[in-house]
């Protein structure tokens, strides 16, 4: 049976992941900084363990001690607010050194959670454009805010371990993921009015972040397939996917969505109707991965999640 440690087990993206790999009959040992607070409710061939991902220790120890084919990690604070910067980044980055680093001493593979705010887009305050569209994995990345500056030091780790250990490291960049029959991306398409536009709007759902990411999401679906196939397909070294839906949020023309909110487009774009603004190309030429679903039915799917959480 093929053997996969994946942290964050509980998080709303990873239970996703732990639940599909068990589904396949993989022997999964989800670690996060708790248990579900019934761990029989969940499938039989997963295994539950608390750990502080910081503490080198345990982590190495939960990590070798299971001998696994694949490492996946998607355990972070997902964004730059509600703690402390420092904390924020201390914690994404040390837990990601600790956590790759103790896969690739396991001669494991690792797949793990990036992100789009890698390109500095969404939390800047204010934001700005990128240098053209559609953005891929070729862009240079410029953060300012310390998720986003965790995530690029996260690829410069999972570099090193991939030189250092041999394994491959596949880095998911995930667009603003959503759930079938819960899309909070439906808030910013019902509010968004071309003619009044701009990156002041609040929505509740921040208007300002999915302009930052220029109106781009993902099915967590697609997160999920797009992991799983960075397990089966063999690569070597590092590597990074932009997870994304193949259209915007909003069901309107990309371009003019984004110049109608940020006043101005970049010299080069090269976009056609409501196509995404960021290219998920290296997934489809690395990977033969394509994304299969879309805010248009997703919004109104009925879909169970994992059982644990």
């Amino acid at each position: 049976m093929s053997r996969a440690v994946v942290t964050g087990g509980l998080g709303g993206a990873a239970s996703w992941i732990v639940s599909s790999l068990a589904e396949q009959g993989w022997d999964v040992r989800s670690i996060d900084f708790q248990r579900p607070s019934d761990p029989a409710a969940g499938p039989a061939n997963v295994d539950f363990r608390a750990a502080d991902l910081t503490e080198q220790g345990q982590t190495w120890e939960l990590i070798s001690e299971f001998d696994p084919d694949y490492v996946i990690h998607y355990a972070a604070y997902p964004n730059p607010l509600g703690h402390g910067g420092a904390r924020v980044y201390e914690n994404n980055t040390i837990s990601t050194y600790n956590v790759l680093s103790g896969a690739g001493s396991a001669g494991a593979d690792v797949i793990w959670a990036s992100s789009e705010t890698v390109y500095g887009t969404v939390f800047a305050e204010p934001s700005f454009l990128p240098d053209y569209f559609p953005i891929d994995t070729d862009h240079p990345t410029r953060p300012e805010d310390p998720y986003g500056t965790s995530k690029v030091t996260g690829e410069e780790i999972a570099k090193m371990v991939t030189r250092r250990h041999d394994v491959s490291v596949a880095s998911i960049r995930p667009s603003w993921i959503n759930y079938p029959g819960n899309y909070d991306a439906a808030t910013i398409r019902e509010h968004f009015d071309m003619e009044t536009a701009s990156l002041d709007d609040d929505f509740g759902v921040s208007f300002h972040n999915a302009a930052g990411n220029f109106f781009s999401y993902v099915d967590i679906r697609d997160v999920v397939s797009l992991t799983e196939r960075a397990m089966e397909v063999d690569f070597d070294g590092h590597e990074p996917f932009m997870a994304v839906a193949k259209e915007n949020l909003l069901g309107v023309d990309t371009a003019d969505a984004v110049e109608a909110t940020y006043g101005d487009l970049p010299s080069e774009v090269d976009l056609e109707g409501d196509q995404s603004a960021i290219d998920y190309k290296n997934a489809r030429d690395v990977l033969d991965w394509e994304p299969e679903h879309s805010w248009r039915e997703a919004e109104g799917e009925s879909v169970d999640g994992p059982s644990f959480v």
